[in-house]
């Protein structure tokens, strides 16, 4: 339950962080056509990661519950989010899609590692980021290839 309230409240925490001139600059953005396809589909596959992200913690909380191993690797699954619920604030605030490509490789990297972390614990809860595996480089590259379609949003 608390893995739960957790992914949420962080998830979430991002959307205090929005003021309208923000939400303005992210519109006049000039997306790539196959981007414009995909957009809608991203609150659906962004719920889908984090749900299963919380099921991965879940999975390797009851494998080793109350470990300091355990709660060393549930703070990094905190981090992870943190790192990626950052994304969308931090590139707005600064309207820098360089300073989002760079999160969003940075949060790929760290669930990699992750992934990593917590294979020899549970195999299913490492199976449970690939979601956000997936998504994360492909993520990163539509960041990346914006600064192609909107150079002054560097």
């Amino acid at each position: 339950m608390i893995i739960a309230i957790v992914t949420l409240l962080v998830s979430f925490g991002s959307f205090l962080f929005h003021p309208k001139e923000d939400i303005r600059w992210v519109k006049r953005l000039n997306l790539p056509r196959w981007l414009e396809i995909v957009e809608p589909l991203i609150p659906v596959i962004w719920t889908v990661i984090f749900t299963s992200g919380a099921i991965s913690a879940l999975l390797v909380w009851r494998a080793e519950p109350g470990s300091l191993k355990t709660w060393l690797i549930m703070g990094f699954y905190l981090l992870v989010e943190v790192v990626t619920v950052a994304y969308i604030p931090l590139t707005l605030r600064l309207r820098s899609l360089a300073i989002g490509t760079v999160i969003g490789g940075f949060g790929g990297v760290l669930g990699f590692v992750l992934a990593f972390a917590v294979l020899p614990i549970s195999p299913l809860a490492a199976l449970f980021l690939v979601p956000y595996l997936l998504w994360s480089p492909i993520g990163t590259y539509a960041t990346r290839e914006l600064i192609d379609f909107n150079p002054e949003a560097i």
